[in-house]
């Protein structure tokens, strides 16, 4: 039984199981999806609650945030780190904001003041380990816009930090980094079929998330300038040579960044490379 997360991370979360071979189909008001493995069952629940129905062993296994596992004090296993959300393959943060004029310096300056949070588990943790009382609430949503009407500062989750200075608000620490991982209930982990399914899925995710960031590249080179080419051009370490019919020339193909892609072509070029083809791919699976 597999824990999928509703919401935010739904639609990235249903196109990384595709890449990685399972298709998953559901009605839009559907909690219950269809799985095209006859070994997997699932439903879709909100990330906040996954790990608890993983700690209580009504998933075997499901996809959530580092983040919720640490607010529900979830006893699961953390059987790998899958860094992707609905915007980007970066992990996020929990950081506490304030106004730009507030005049809060540091956790310390918000003693005897109010805190808006999502997370109020995680904020009771940072505020004591820093030695401060003030009042945490929780917040249904819209946190930033309560300040400081409302609340002295709030604890946010942010990828890139756009949104809080759009909103004319500023960053005073990092309480907690955070990204998806998947989760396991340990009594299902000590079961050897159900944590070899486990592990299979584990090992699928995370190829197909490492092949969101790499590309294969093939081309034509004449043997006599593959060693002055590898040599100009290390991105290109251990590629696949293999002959042509033409002796003259040999195929090489190797995978690599992504973002080298663009510089990269324009040399192999002027390197005399021919019949060069990019083209994506679905797994890279890690050694």
């Amino acid at each position: 039984m597999l824990g999928l997360p509703k919401g935010s991370l739904e639609e990235a979360t249903l196109k990384l199981f595709a890449k990685a071979g399972f298709k998953i189909s559901q009605s839009s008001r559907s909690y219950r999806p269809s799985i095209d493995d006859p070994e997997l069952d699932g439903r879709f629940v909100r990330a906040q609650e996954i790990s608890r129905y993983v700690e209580h062993g009504y998933f075997d296994c499901g996809l959530t945030g580092h983040d919720w596992v640490v607010e529900n004090n979830a006893d699961v296993v953390e059987v790998c780190d899958l860094i992707y959300s609905r915007a980007s393959n970066v992990k996020s943060r929990w950081v506490l904001v304030v106004p730009q004029d507030s005049p809060v310096q540091s956790v310390k300056d918000l003693e005897g003041k109010r805190i808006a949070t999502e997370v109020v588990n995680i904020v009771g943790q940072y505020l004591k380990k820093n030695n401060v009382s003030a009042s945490v609430e929780f917040s249904w949503g819209a946190t930033e816009v309560k300040v400081p009407d409302l609340v002295d500062a709030i604890v946010d989750l942010t990828e890139t930090g756009n949104s809080i200075r759009a909103n004319k608000l500023r960053i005073v620490d990092t309480l907690l980094e955070t990204n998806t991982k998947l989760i396991a209930n340990k009594e299902s982990w000590a079961n050897p079929e159900k944590r070899k399914k486990i592990e299979n899925i584990a090992l699928l995710l995370r190829s197909a998330l490492m092949a969101d960031k790499m590309v294969g590249l093939k081309l034509n080179i004449e043997r006599d300038k593959v060693d002055s080419i590898i040599a100009s051009l290390p991105a290109l370490r251990n590629p696949t040579i293999s002959p042509l019919s033409c002796d003259k020339f040999v195929a090489l193909e190797v995978i690599l960044d992504e973002k080298v892609v663009r510089e990269i072509i324009p040399s192999l070029k002027a390197h005399g490379a021919e019949g060069i083809i990019e083209y994506p791919l679905n797994k890279v699976v890690p050694d």
